[in-house]
């Protein structure tokens, strides 16, 4: 478990690459943020937070629990489940927008072109004229 990665992972670097393609400077996994989000867009007051399917028990089809030591599996995915529903709840209360790209979503984009994961995204982050307060979109693959 010590070689799995939490920053710099291939699907955040394919989102980081696609956005800053489209013109769009961010900040990387702000501390001064609950759960140091991935993508910090202050102009916009917007994060993009970038998940794997599998670390944070997402309900689509690539998401399977172990069979191997399955307490421990099922108490440390809620764990992460329920330190993700804190940070976001914190995010909104301080009136940031959040953007929850699932790996699923990545995957599927990837088939296609980078520019279609960006062209997707670049909506929702640039819409920062009005305040985001209780502003949460998910982006997942269309085979939940």
């Amino acid at each position: 478990m010590s070689g799995i990665r939490c920053k710099n992972t291939q699907p955040e670097m394919l989102v980081r690459r696609s956005l800053h393609a489209m013109g769009l400077r961010y900040r990387l996994h702000d501390r001064r943020l609950p759960g140091k989000p991935d993508l910090v867009f202050p102009k916009y007051r917007t994060i993009i937070e970038v998940r794997g399917c599998f670390w944070h028990a997402h309900g689509c089809r690539d998401f399977k629990m172990p069979n191997d030591n399955m307490e421990f599996w099922k108490e440390k995915l809620e764990a992460n489940v329920a330190r993700d529903e804190r940070n976001l709840e914190q995010l909104l209360e301080a009136g940031w927008g959040v953007g929850i790209v699932w790996e699923c979503y990545v995957r599927q984009h990837q088939k296609g072109s980078q520019g279609d994961l960006s062209r997707e995204l670049f909506p929702f982050i640039k819409d920062g004229s009005e305040p985001k307060d209780n502003v949460v979109r998910e982006f997942a693959a269309e085979y939940l």
